[in-house]
């Protein structure tokens, strides 16, 4: 096989241990892009869970892009206001939650740093339909990294820092997951602090290193699967991946295996919600713990809220 420029051939770089995106997912995908660019230029109620002189947090609506909330929050200021609307952090477009929008210059630059620096505390709500897992509280560490067609996919453990195609690096990346209610019948609480913990005996710890097949469960069954997850890093897509890769893809996620129709609905969005920021303020060092409003879709599976 012919070597790069590089000295490196295509045999030498890491194998992705999840599948490419399904061919079907670039025409779904083209339509929710063309659905969410009408959405995201047309005026919307843009709801603010917190805000002083230096930032604003609010509740991004699934559906819209990220650099829609700068020009809607901009409105909402006035133009008489003196402002430098920055995004401190991005959700993906189907992902609905908390976004930190920054107005001045020296909290952007603080608070975009405490998101690099993985200071930030984030946990997030997500749905899938599958048979439930046979664990309740699971941590999982892998690799993240592009493929050489692109896309965002799981890797090794072992596979960290080494080289990609195009020269990007495979890097580490880490969550933890609870299970809150199956079939709509568990226990939705507030969200825990065991990331930062030592694992106990409870918490099952998944350490990434061989490819699992996605479709070996030949099980008919499937269960309305709510969970909580807690980020440790900030990956591109990491619990949309992680979810994959534990064969509990989110509901209406194409790119990552998840079912778009359920029960004849079709469903035009991924049911993963930004539910909880902690953080200290940029300006103030106040400490920071926000929540966002539930989505219909989460009071649905977990009735006792």
């Amino acid at each position: 096989m012919a070597s790069s420029e590089s000295g490196i051939t295509s045999t030498d770089f890491p194998i992705p241990l999840t599948p490419p995106h399904p061919p079907h997912s670039r025409e779904v995908e083209l339509r929710r892009a063309m659905s969410a660019s009408a959405r995201s230029c047309a005026p919307f109620d843009l709801s603010v869970v917190f805000e002083d002189e230096w930032i604003a947090v609010v509740n991004k609506p699934s559906g819209v892009y990220c650099d829609s909330i700068l020009s809607s929050l901009s409105s909402s200021i006035g133009s008489s206001t003196s402002c430098n609307l920055h995004l401190a952090n991005r959700l993906d477009r189907d992902t609905s939650g908390l976004m930190v929008v920054t107005k001045h210059n020296k909290a952007a630059a603080r608070l975009v740093k405490s998101f690099t620096d993985h200071t930030v505390s984030k946990t997030y709500l997500a749905l899938s339909l599958v048979p439930a897992p046979d664990w309740c509280r699971a941590h999982i560490t892998s690799g993240h990294g592009r493929s050489k067609h692109g896309a965002w996919r799981v890797y090794s453990v072992d596979d960290v820092d080494r080289t990609l195609p195009g020269g990007s690096h495979v890097k580490h990346m880490e969550t933890a997951f609870e299970v809150l209610s199956i079939n709509r019948s568990g226990n939705f609480h507030e969200p825990r602090n065991f990331l930062d913990t030592e694992i106990d005996s409870e918490v099952k710890s998944i350490v990434v290193r061989d490819k699992v097949s996605l479709g070996e469960n030949k099980s008919t069954r499937a269960d309305e699967v709510l969970m909580r997850a807690y980020p440790k890093s900030g990956r591109t897509h990491q619990i949309r991946l992680h979810c994959q890769y534990l064969r509990l893809p989110i509901r209406g996620d194409v790119k990552y295996g998840g079912v778009c129709e359920w029960n004849g609905v079709e469903y035009d969005f991924h049911a993963l919600h930004a539910e909880t920021l902690s953080f200290v303020h940029p300006i103030t060092d106040v400490q920071l713990n926000l929540k966002a409003p539930l989505p219909s879709w989460v009071k649905e599976m977990a009735p006792t809220i």
